[in-house]
């Protein structure tokens, strides 16, 4: 596939839609290949550009440039109160999400292991996660093992389970 080469306004509406869709912060390097550009400095100042139309065009959505170097297009912080009767239900439950959490730290996880650590509600947990697509298992006979997702890694961000794992264990010392 040969590189393409987009107008300024093309290269605009991508890191717009990779901001909007992404329902997380992203990075420069997310947001430059994103936008097609190849190029750091013209990324940041389309970005810079957005955040500038964003300030007078919208009341109540901004693209925040956070602390760690990521952008996000995000609802400004005094709205959250307003908003909170409109919007939706969580994706998956808090008991579904501990479920999730137990997973991610011991995957792969037989199901087995999973009812000796939360209950018997586990399955309904599971199949919740399984839903919404943050889990896959694989048969072994009558039992199953879990593990997460590509999904469940795109949409919170990880890059790295066995990373995650390893940040998990050094916080407990």
């Amino acid at each position: 596939m040969r590189n393409q080469v987009f107008t300024h306004n093309e290269n605009s509406a991508r890191i717009e839609a990779a901001l909007y869709s992404a329902g997380r912060p992203l990075t420069v390097d997310e947001l430059v290949k994103a936008s097609g550009t190849n190029s750091r400095d013209n990324t940041l100042k389309i970005i810079s550009d957005l955040m500038e139309k964003t300030r007078t065009v919208f009341k109540a959505l901004e693209i925040a440039h956070l602390e760690d170097g990521t952008f996000v297009f995000q609802l400004k912080s005094q709205y959250t109160p307003i908003i909170r009767k409109f919007a939706n239900q969580p994706m998956v439950s808090g008991g579904a999400l501990k479920t999730l959490s137990y997973v991610t730290y011991e995957q792969p996880v037989l199901s087995r292991r999973l009812v000796q650590i939360r209950g018997s509600q586990v399955y309904s947990h599971l199949k919740e996660l399984e839903r919404v697509g943050f889990i896959q298992y694989e048969k072994v006979g009558r039992l199953k093992i879990f593990k997460t997702s590509k999904k469940f890694q795109d949409y919170f961000g990880i890059q790295d389970v066995n990373a995650l794992k390893g940040n998990l264990l050094s916080t407990k010392s």
